[in-house]
């Protein structure tokens, strides 16, 4: 009888384990290649199912004095320890590497981001949470914490943009 039981029992764990079909509808995932890059992606600002911490724009420059740059193929090692030094200082409060925290995580901004958005934002955060719809998005997902305006330079936000670039 006990072995009965057992038996029963393992039958119905083996069955209960097996290959259910679900209602579900698949998930979507996307990985960027490196051709991806050069393509102007931009995603529905309106859709409110894509958390803008993940929302690829990479036509949008936002709000502020920043109208195009351009990275050299080579990072800068100097830029990138400074940036690394200025962000450490001025940014960790409320941004941490490799997660988010009371703002999103910095890393791989740039696959979701044009750098003339990411100086801008740092330069400019009032005016980018006011008139761009990222930047309003992100406020949102981030419980109204706004980004402090912590008065960098453009040679200092750049020092801190090519730290970005080293993040992965």
């Amino acid at each position: 009888m006990i072995k009965s039981l057992k038996l029963l029992v393992c039958l119905l764990l083996f069955v209960g384990c097996g290959n259910s079909q679900s209602n579900e509808k698949e998930k979507f995932s996307y990985e960027r290649t490196k051709k991806d890059k050069k393509e102007n992606v931009v995603v529905n600002h309106d859709n409110h199912d894509i958390k803008a911490s993940v929302m690829v724009d990479l036509v949008n420059k936002g709000v502020g004095p920043i109208k195009e740059i351009s990275f050299d193929n080579e990072i800068n090692p100097q830029l990138v320890s400074s940036g690394e030094e200025i962000f450490s200082k001025m940014c960790s409060a409320c941004h941490k590497v490799g997660k988010k925290f009371i703002g999103p995580k910095p890393n791989k901004i740039f696959d979701r981001r044009t750098p003339e958005w990411v100086m801008n934002m740092i330069l400019n955060p009032e005016e980018m949470v006011n008139n761009d719809p990222i930047a309003k998005k992100l406020l949102v997902e981030f419980n109204g914490a706004p980004m402090a305006n912590q008065n960098l330079t453009e040679d200092e936000a750049r020092a801190v943009v090519e730290y970005f670039r080293t993040l992965n």
